[in-house]
């Protein structure tokens, strides 16, 4: 006999069972697309809403920012760059900046970003001006094409600061002849800092930012209502008010063009109470740890002296703090400038990295003197001679005949009679200079011991010499660089 099934209760398990089925293949779907989810979300950027750069803005930033780009699920590394043009020229000479990988924010400088617009696009100070910027997104997985976003900002620009600023008015060592006016530093770290350090005569004095003799540049003039304040007096135009040095001397005048002020500081001492040389053309090599140190004079705290050997190569001078290739420098106004007297700059910091240079022809041993009361400096060939009456000069200062030199090696080869003689470096008037004097009184010339004297330091008591008892012809041999001294 045939079975027979119940398809009155078979419907039913059907209708319980279609759900489920149904429910099951809807999870699986899920779960597969699940795995394959991409990024919805766009590329996109935005900008800062500042409409007015301001120069008290100068050194606060202009954000860029943006969303993250989609990778297509891939999970490639995404590289952002930033890019910015005038809006007319569709990024055919942009501004770039690589920003990295993971980065979402970028600032540009308000200062940088104000230079941009004026001097390399041509906006126009004091009216809006419209840019574009463009961010980029490049993927390490190549099958993902680049992604970018542009958007549009309008901002005005203020006129750019001086990149230079001179020093002008009877106070100053130029006086009113503006193509004679002094250059003031400006600060390696602040765009908007620059400062004057050298000597100041009673009188008054203003600031150019250029030598043209037009008689309508720029200049900045005292605030009438304060005297720590500057005012931008554009074109010659307002009131021509000056500061007013009461007492001659030494002055720091320094001048912020943020902040409109400047603060005018007479000194009684030099910024720096040690310098040093450094450099392959010195004594001490490259090493600025241990460098060789100029003398400060006892009578003038400004001025430094150093007297050494100097060979082909280049040199600096070290300031204040050893050891900091980024600390103050004294240093040439332009690179590789040879030994000539003149101007010279403090600087901070490693950059510009200028450096005397000493040619081949050049190398010999010479005395520097640094005068930091105006900042100058001076190189004199150090000669060397012989003085008294065993040596053919006698004792007529003024007139005598150098020893032969050859880098720090003097020498002289000749007739000595019976008598007394010592050593000058210099030939002017008794007392201008150093000697090189015996250590004891009629010292044998087979004794080669000696010492410095300075400007007749020590009077009778230090002025000793060497005995020559027997006429005959000798060979005097000075080394300077391993004070010896050899007579045959």
């Amino acid at each position: 006999m045939k079975k027979l099934y119940n398809l009155k209760n078979w419907n039913k398990k059907l209708l319980f069972l279609l759900p489920l089925a149904a429910f099951l293949v809807i999870m699986g779907c899920r779960e597969e697309l699940a795995s394959q989810e991409f990024e919805k979300s766009e590329l996109s950027l935005k900008t800062s809403e500042i409409s007015e750069l301001l120069p008290n803005m100068y050194n606060s930033g202009y954000n860029f920012s943006w969303t993250a780009g989609n990778n297509m699920g891939t999970g490639s590394a995404i590289t952002y760059t930033l890019e910015i043009d005038k809006k007319e020229n569709n990024f055919a000479h942009p501004q770039v900046y690589e920003v990295g990988k993971n980065v979402y924010s970028y600032d540009i400088k308000i200062g940088e970003l104000n230079t941009i617009l004026v001097k390399t696009y041509g906006a126009e100070p004091g009216k809006p001006f419209t840019m574009q910027a463009r961010i980029t997104a490049t993927f390490a997985d190549s099958s993902v094409k680049a992604q970018a976003a542009v958007t549009d900002f309008t901002v005005t620009p203020f006129k750019p600061f001086t990149d230079h600023l001179f020093i002008v008015g009877d106070a100053t060592p130029g006086g009113w002849d503006i193509t004679k006016s002094v250059e003031l530093t400006k600060s390696t770290t602040d765009p908007s800092e620059f400062t004057y350090y050298a000597q100041l005569s009673t009188g008054n004095f203003k600031f150019a930012v250029s030598q043209s003799t037009t008689g309508t540049q720029d200049f900045y003039t005292r605030d009438p209502s304060d005297d720590n304040k500057i005012v931008y007096n554009e074109g010659g135009s307002g009131a021509d008010l000056q500061w007013v040095i009461d007492t001659a001397g030494l002055y720091r005048v320094t001048v912020n063009l943020i902040s409109l002020s400047i603060k005018i500081e007479k000194m009684n001492a030099p910024q720096f109470s040690d310098i040093y040389i450094v450099g392959d053309a010195s004594p001490s090599g490259w090493d600025v740890s241990n460098p060789v140190a100029f003398k400060q004079d006892t009578t003038n705290p400004f001025i430094f002296t150093l007297e050494c050997s100097l060979k082909e190569g280049n040199f600096k001078i070290l300031a204040g703090t050893t050891g900091d290739w980024c600390g103050d420098w004294y240093r040439p106004m332009v690179d590789n400038q040879g030994l000539t007297d003149g101007a010279i700059q403090q600087l901070k910091g490693c950059d510009p990295d200028l450096k005397w240079k000493v040619s081949a022809s050049d190398a010999a041993r010479y005395k520097i003197t640094l005068n930091a009361a105006n900042n100058t400096i001076k190189f004199e060939k150090i000669n060397v001679y012989m003085i008294g009456d065993a040596t053919p000069n006698g004792w007529n200062m003024g007139t005598l005949a150098p020893m032969q030199k050859n880098g720090s090696v003097y020498t002289y080869t000749g007739e000595l009679n019976p008598g007394s003689f010592k050593f000058t470096k210099f030939n002017t008037s008794w007392c201008d200079g150093t000697e090189l004097v015996a250590k004891t009184k009629d010292q044998s010339i087979t004794n080669g011991a000696f010492m410095e004297r300075e400007k007749c330091e020590g009077g009778d008591a230090t002025d000793l010499k060497w005995k020559v008892t027997t006429k005959a012809t000798y060979t005097v041999t000075l080394n300077l660089d391993t004070n010896t001294l050899n007579i045959q």
